[in-house]
């Protein structure tokens, strides 16, 4: 049973959060607290050098998001590579979003990239493949918010597909029962996701945001659910 979370911070995304959101990690908090009352947060700010030492078996070591990519010739992100592969070893439970997903899909032999086909952000839609997810989606079908350039195009050996969608192949992975990843993020508000697109969207194209501010209109995130999924998976 998980009793702890400890997120693996890769941003602070400083200027991007609007005052509604005191944090980064803040967002995770009010994302699984509904969930479990008793679950507990540890912080590791993994651009200040930090990683956990211990790894545990009741805890969850989550690796969000960063305006960083995987690619990116930086000590902390090799560093942090370093440490995925020696938890994958361990088979703690190890959950990767967005940045996340991408780092440890290519931690572990997977290859990312950035999309030729644009930016994907807004709400999407995509198809359940894997069959742990069907009772929390039974018509086989999962909305996350998305905010991404780049994408996973090679899966690590041993790695099964989760969901898929037209726009991105690999929505998300899993490993065994200890690695489960998802390149939407369950912690984003539709807020969040209007302010980003308003405000920090400047050099994108108009009909894509235009189109991704409809999407919150018209599509309802299930981040609520993916965060139960996850508790539950591990």
């Amino acid at each position: 049973m998980i009793k702890k979370i400890n997120l693996l911070l890769c941003d602070t995304f400083p200027g991007l959060l609007p005052e509604s959101i005191p944090s980064h990690e803040s967002m995770f908090f009010d994302l699984f607290r509904p969930i479990n009352p008793d679950l507990t947060f540890d912080i590791c700010r993994v651009l200040e050098g930090e990683l956990p030492e211990q790894l545990e078996t009741d805890t969850l070591y989550l690796i969000p998001g960063s305006n960083n990519a995987a690619y990116d010739d930086l000590p902390w992100i090799f560093t942090l590579q370093d440490w995925i592969r020696k938890a994958a070893a361990r088979k703690v439970p190890l959950v990767g979003i967005c940045f996340g997903h991408q780092l440890i899909a290519q931690a572990l032999g997977g290859c990312v990239e950035r999309f030729p086909g644009g930016w994907g952000v807004g709400i999407r839609e995509m198809g359940v493949l894997d069959a742990d997810l069907l009772p929390y989606f039974p018509d086989r079908k999962m909305r996350l918010i998305v905010n991404h350039h780049d994408q996973v195009t090679r899966l690590p050996e041993g790695a099964i597909p989760i969901a898929t969608s037209d726009f991105c192949r690999y929505e998300g992975f899993r490993i065994g029962h200890h690695i489960l990843t998802f390149q939407g993020h369950p912690e984003f508000t539709v807020d969040y996701e209007r302010h980003l697109i308003l405000n920090h969207a400047e050099n994108e194209d108009a009909t894509v945001k235009q189109r991704a501010l409809e999407t919150l209109v018209t599509l309802r995130p299930q981040g609520n659910i993916v965060a139960k999924f996850l508790i539950g998976f591990f």
